[in-house]
């Protein structure tokens, strides 16, 4: 699959999660750093959103340890939480 599908396919799952929080913390954060990721961070991703959006969440805000496979630099900027912007 070429990238610009690849990122269709991933924006679109990204912001149909279910809650609109979890839309809001995974879309927002895609939206904001998905165009500038490599191939193997865009593999992070697609892996990330096959988790559970409580899990997901839960790591994003510390509630939970992140595990081994999803720690690194683009949790740590999930991590930040200030790529959130909640349209009003």
């Amino acid at each position: 699959m070429d990238r610009e599908t690849r990122l269709r396919r991933l924006a679109f799952r990204a912001w149909h999660r279910g809650t609109r929080e979890a839309d809001f913390m995974i879309g927002g954060f895609f939206d904001r750093y998905g165009n500038d990721w490599s191939d193997e961070d865009l593999t992070w991703f697609e892996a990330l959103i096959e988790e559970q959006d409580v899990d997901i969440m839960a790591w994003a805000i510390g509630t939970l340890p992140v595990p081994d496979n999803f720690a690194g630099p683009q949790m740590d900027a999930m991590r930040k939480l200030d790529f959130i912007n909640i349209p009003r």
